[in-house]
């Protein structure tokens, strides 16, 4: 019995030795990478998630939080140079459909959140924000927001054309057009155009413009084969390149991968000289008086012109947060309270309220974060019309191949069936 009794104390310590790691509150430092939201009344877009830092740190003495100041231009770039260098960050506020994707998830790039959420909490998330982070039925992330493109519009140009805004934000595409059109005008009088109905930008993994290729029925990606060569697709992509062209109702710079710059021209007070573009809904909260720091204090939402599809079809989604592999179990689990402890209802009621996203809770949505912001109001509205990026394990590639040849079309350097077609061969390998 004696023998036995020691036998079982060693088999017990031995247990507890091993487990030890796991039973610990662990200590140590998290790496996170973040990208600029709202700014503060000092102009310091990291504001939010330096508070949430401190607040985490102080709850967890040992934590230290390092966090990683990221633009959003790069994120998606950083964080692929750095998968494939297995030297990714403990978290980064990305989806699963670019430069995270399934393919990483199979790899084991990405840890799945099913150990750290109940039945129950997991019941307090919009399905669609949840789907945005499921693969393979489990969960690879955790939903911070939802968002939708709309189209932005600065009534003061309106007013001072004395052109009519869509009556309840709604348009076909030749009202579209002919609203461009009277909003581009010279404003000086020295005879050179200075202000333009419309522009918008290029870039990999962003989609302002893409809800205009989809208004004719077309699509990146259709029954499993590259979509975007198809005449309704080809069709609404000159369409759009037409307005620059044709009907030079944008400037020259349309097209271009400056986002910056593009903003700039539609929202700084400065400039102004862009009477409409399409956004994510975030920019609502920047430009108007519903958070921002560029209150344009007449805007408008509206929706993307109505094609031959019949519906203003536009893009959305959810984001949230993605913790990357841990070998360490105790770290993921502190990991893992580190992003519920950004995500709660409380949190995405700040969001909602100061960044331009809807919240991917009921329990948020209860709070009616809208109740006096009639712009977003109205955004929530479109997010009906809206559908997603699609789902391919080589999404970010394609993407790339798609976004370089829409910029050589917006150049003027290739007619859109040209170019899709061009980037249906480069992108073949990857079907």
């Amino acid at each position: 019995m004696r023998r036995q009794l020691v036998t079982i104390g060693l088999v017990l310590m031995m247990m507890v030795a091993l487990a030890g790691p796991a039973l610990a509150d662990w200590t140590g430092t998290i790496t996170l990478w973040d990208a600029p939201r709202w700014r503060d009344a000092d102009g310091d877009p990291f504001h939010w998630i330096k508070a949430k830092i401190a607040e985490f740190e102080a709850l967890n003495p040992g934590v230290t939080i390092d966090m990683v100041e990221t633009p959003w231009a790069e994120m998606g770039e950083r964080l692929s140079i750095a998968i494939a260098g297995r030297s990714w960050p403990d978290v980064a506020p990305v989806d699963i459909s670019g430069a995270v994707n399934a393919a990483h998830i199979e790899q084991g790039v990405v840890e799945s959140m099913d150990p750290f959420f109940s039945e129950e909490e997991l019941a307090d998330f919009f399905e669609g924000a949840l789907e945005s982070y499921t693969f393979d039925g489990s969960l690879y992330g955790v939903p911070m927001s939802m968002a939708v493109h709309v189209m932005l519009l600065n009534l003061d140009i309106f007013e001072a054309r004395g052109v009519e805004p869509p009556v309840d934000g709604r348009w076909t595409w030749d009202e579209f057009v002919e609203t461009a059109k009277a909003l581009t005008f010279d404003s000086t009088g020295d005879g050179n155009i200075d202000t333009f109905g419309f522009s918008t930008y290029i870039l990999n993994g962003y989609y302002e413009a893409w809800p205009f290729f989809y208004m004719d029925g077309g699509a990146p990606i259709v029954d499993g084969q590259f979509g975007f060569n198809s005449p309704e697709a080809v069709g609404a992509m000159q369409k759009l390149a037409d307005l620059k062209f044709v009907h030079e109702a944008a400037p020259v710079e349309m097209g271009s991968s400056d986002v910056g710059g593009t903003f700039q021209a539609f929202a700084h007070p400065d400039q102004r000289y862009i009477a409409m573009q399409p956004w994510n809904s975030w920019a609502i909260a920047t430009v108007s008086d519903e958070g921002g720091n560029f209150y344009m204090p007449n805007a408008m939402v509206a929706e993307y012109p109505i094609g031959e599809s019949g519906e203003p079809v536009t893009i959305g989604g959810a984001g949230g947060w993605v913790v990357f592999h841990q070998r360490d179990d105790a770290k993921l689990a502190k990991v893992a309270e580190f992003v519920k402890f950004l995500s709660t209802t409380e949190e995405q009621y700040v969001f909602s309220r100061n960044y331009g996203t809807f919240p991917a809770r009921f329990s948020t949505q209860d709070l009616n974060p809208f109740d006096d912001q009639p712009l977003m109001a109205r955004a929530a509205e479109i997010l009906q019309y809206a559908v997603s990026v699609p789902e391919h394990p080589n999404w970010s590639q394609i993407d790339e191949r798609i976004q370089t040849e829409l910029q050589l079309v917006f150049a003027g350097e290739k007619s859109a069936q040209d170019a899709m077609d061009a980037a249906a061969a480069a992108a073949q390998r990857l079907f």
